[in-house]
């Protein structure tokens, strides 16, 4: 990797605090982090649910500066958050925000989408991501606004109206952009998209760096690994996940790693009748020499990464399969 890039990835490594996020209790103000040719990120300091504190702040959004407009990557989870990523395009350059990207169905990724709307966008997402969409978002409002304490208010749902195919490429202006679909690894119709000039991926909630491999009641763990190994045969040069700081192929060679030695534990654990808390205690007896300072989250979830698996129906990686 060159020295530009890690300058760059070493840039986006600032977190910023509530005072420097939050102006006033009704505004937010982001911040934009430059990471390669034309490329910013807009880190959200916080994980996990929306919150009081949050605003319902919790996941990242990107953009890209094309010659005759921008794209973005990911609305945030309200109308309030759009219109904060709005304005922090609007601090670097005055070119129109063309096109969004919906990564997935999950709503901290799209609720958004309506202050992009409203500037004429064009807004693109996977069929099964839209399909979930229109199905869990008048409950996903409700759910965030009562978890925000109505922080996030009552966006108006604005659906992707034009539908990405797995292998299409598409040019964004001077952009060109290939889509992979993970096959439901993280959620159904997951997005992740290459971009072959700088040699990065946005990647969504596929790919993970500061955080444990985020599993989902309807994810698929297979589809999840395989998509891993996939992405680190592309070798990119930047990651930039869903949650968490910009990152390279070696936390996409170490997420797969570790989903494989959970898999056989968690296998190892059923086929002797052991429940999910005592395969918890394997897991974390076992893997935390190895994971622990890997991941910022890894004895707090590790419990429910276990359960996930231990609920799924699962490929032993080196062959067999397990329920």
């Amino acid at each position: 990797m060159n020295k530009i890039i890690l300058a760059a990835l070493c840039i986006s490594l600032q977190t910023f605090t509530a005072g420097s996020v939050w102006a006033s209790d009704s505004d937010l103000s982001f911040k934009p982090v430059h990471i390669t040719d034309g490329i910013y990120s807009i880190i959200s300091p916080s994980y996990g649910r929306p919150t009081v504190e949050n605003q319902g702040w919790n996941s990242n959004s990107y953009f890209v500066v094309t010659d005759t407009g921008v794209l973005v990557f990911d609305t945030g989870s309200s109308e309030k958050i759009g219109k904060a990523i709005i304005g922090a395009v609007q601090t670097i350059t005055d070119k129109p925000i063309r096109w969004v990207i919906n990564s997935h169905s999950h709503a901290d990724h799209w609720l958004g989408n309506a202050a992009f709307a409203d500037l004429g966008a064009e807004i693109l997402s996977s069929p099964q991501a839209i399909d979930t969409m229109k199905n869990d978002g008048p409950l996903d409002v409700k759910a965030f606004a009562q978890m925000t304490e109505g922080a996030t208010g009552t966006p108006r749902l604005s659906l992707p109206g034009i539908i990405i195919n797995h292998g299409e490429k598409r040019l964004f202006g001077d952009l060109e952009a290939a889509f992979i679909f993970s096959n439901d690894g993280h959620s159904p119709g997951d997005i992740l998209v290459y971009l072959p000039g700088p040699n990065v991926v946005l990647g969504g909630d596929v790919v993970s760096s500061d955080y444990l491999p985020i599993m989902t009641h309807h994810g698929n763990l297979t589809a999840l690994i395989e998509s891993l190994q996939a992405l680190t045969a592309l070798n990119p040069a930047i990651i930039l996940p869903g949650h968490g700081q910009p990152t390279t192929t070696r936390s996409v060679i170490r997420d797969s790693e570790l989903l494989r030695d959970v898999v056989k534990l968690v296998m190892n654990g059923k086929a002797n009748s052991k429940s999910p808390e005592e395969v918890t205690r394997d897991v974390v007896t076992a893997l935390g020499p190895k994971y622990r300072s890997e991941y910022a989250d890894f004895d707090a979830n590790s419990q429910y990464l276990v359960t996930m698996i231990y609920r799924s129906t699962v490929s032993d990686p080196d062959g067999g399969s397990g329920r």
